[in-house]
């Protein structure tokens, strides 16, 4: 949603989401258990993330690698709910968005933009729907993919990672007190993404 309204405004957009996989994605690959924070959150400070546009769309590289359909796997989005929730990998990776995004024109995707990254961005969209609906689109966007994965093992991976970012002591998922708040359930995508690109015209013109 974010990537298509950036798309139709002509703005960067910036998938914060896939800074925390990143981070997981290379914890594994160095074999680096999750569990240790320590570890993990030295691994976060000390990696190179860039986000590069070419012709197809967005590409995500660490350390120079281009990880961006590798990071996308059940495993690695299971590993970045648990990464996310350390302070340190964090502040390490809201570091870097807050410089993505520090000359605007940029959306930002994540689930804690408006309160902790950007609390004075100039608007705030927190986009919800239902449980069941987000694990359908994940499982559909997984399918699509060509990635292994039921229905009901996405909807509790949905819900763990719920429970997980609005129980984490750091930045907890929360929708800010001045954002529009949308809930998409049973919406077609397109007239969502419409109805936020009318809003931010809205409000630049203001």
């Amino acid at each position: 949603m974010a990537r298509a309204v950036a798309q139709r405004l002509r703005f960067r957009y910036v998938d914060t989401g896939a800074m925390y996989r990143s981070v997981a994605w290379a914890a594994l690959q160095r074999g680096i258990s999750l569990s240790d924070e320590r570890a993990v959150t030295a691994l976060a400070q000390s990696l190179q993330i860039d986000f590069v546009t070419d012709p197809e769309g967005q590409r995500i590289l660490v350390d120079g690698v281009d990880v961006t359909d590798l990071i996308r796997t059940p495993q690695v989005s299971d590993g970045a709910s648990v990464v996310s929730v350390y302070p340190g990998v964090r502040e390490a990776m809201v570091a870097v968005q807050r410089r993505l995004g520090a000359d605007g024109g940029v959306v930002m995707e994540g689930r804690d933009i408006g309160t902790v990254v950007f609390p004075d961005a100039e608007i705030k969209v927190f986009l919800d729907a239902s449980l069941d609906e987000r694990a359908r689109r994940r499982f559909e966007e997984l399918r699509a993919r060509g990635a292994g994965a039921d229905l009901e093992s996405v909807r509790r991976a949905e819900e763990e990672r719920d429970r997980r970012d609005r129980t984490r002591s750091h930045s907890p998922l929360r929708a800010a007190s001045d954002a529009v708040v949308i809930d998409s359930t049973g919406i077609p995508a397109d007239e969502v993404a419409a109805g936020i690109v009318q809003l931010v015209q809205r409000r630049l013109r203001a």
